[in-house]
């Protein structure tokens, strides 16, 4: 593929096209607010701090004035806010032509979500996967969609145990269940790559990674938040594999992007490998069905 240096002015003019990116008011999907809604796109910004939402888009309209973007709650730790989000969009809107599953948790104590999940797996797989399976007939209908699925580096220490997914007879490891998390928005998006494969009207399913950012996301960690300042990209750059698994013409479905500089920490987005337990297709149909079974969420 081509060496070019994939950046922001990549980007087509979006008109007409509507977006929904989780985790809208920080980091990553806090630029890729500014920058589709910037190119002319109707953004959803899916949130659970409505007023910090409100303060992004007043932020971003002494860049843009005319921006569409329309503030929704989600708390993608409680099924039923999963599924009211999804049934107000699907009562608002005719078409979804991009799904950015962008929201996340990271190396937090222990904790569940309100469905009683382990926090990390819990918002950033499970709630994603109810998500996505309640968007689906929306994202079918309308041509040419994408559902783009955020991992990152950390899912090469990830190896999920299915008996005991929820951590509740182990001691909490927070590192190790992130990683697990990020591997299994991997299997979650191979898998549902795999499903739609040959379906008509299918949306394309990537995948992307930040590299290291300078994000909230490591606010948790004293140590993380050190080293961020020393290796970690600005938000601008880590922002570009999402942008791109979301426009980029030249993409198929199961594409992975990502930097490619230092160990894949920094730089341009590419198409990059995701480990080869990630490829497990044994795993990544339990974790389907144990996904379904749990959320409830038929595909």
């Amino acid at each position: 593929m081509s060496k070019q240096k994939w950046d922001s002015n990549n980007i087509p003019n979006q008109e007409g096209k509507v977006v929904i990116i989780t985790g809208a008011t920080s980091g990553l999907g806090k630029e890729a607010t500014k920058v589709l809604a910037g190119n002319n796109a109707t953004v959803i910004m899916a949130v659970r701090n409505t007023k910090k939402a409100t303060v992004v888009i007043q932020a971003i309209k002494k860049t843009f004035p005319n921006v569409k973007i329309e503030i929704k709650l989600l708390e993608l730790n409680c099924l039923k806010s999963i599924q009211a989000f999804a049934d107000g969009i699907k009562t608002s809107y005719n078409r979804l032509d991009i799904l950015i599953n962008n929201a996340g948790v990271m190396a937090c104590p222990f904790s569940k979500t309100k469905d009683n999940f382990e926090i990390q797996m819990g918002v950033n797989h499970f709630g994603h996967f109810a998500l996505t399976g309640h968007l689906m007939p929306l994202l079918k209908k309308t041509k040419s969609s994408r559902i783009v699925v955020t991992s990152s580096v950390a899912h090469r220490q990830g190896d999920i145990n299915f008996d005991d997914i929820n951590w509740e007879n182990r001691n909490y490891k927070t590192g190790k269940a992130y990683g697990d998390s990020k591997l299994a928005n991997l299997y979650f998006a191979y898998e549902l790559a795999r499903k739609l494969k040959n379906k008509e009207n299918a949306p394309m399913v990537t995948v992307s990674h930040p590299g290291w950012t300078k994000t909230e996301l490591d606010r948790h960690s004293g140590l993380f938040q050190f080293l961020g300042n020393i290796v970690a990209q600005t938000v601008e750059m880590g922002t570009l594999p999402t942008l791109r698994a979301a426009i980029d013409e030249n993409a198929k479905s199961g594409d992975y992007y990502g930097p490619t500089k230092l160990f894949e920490l920094r730089g341009h987005p590419f198409i990059v490998k995701s480990n080869k337990l990630s490829h497990n297709e044994l795993n990544a149909e339990r974790l389907w069905d144990l996904s379904e079974k749990m959320t409830g969420v038929q595909y």
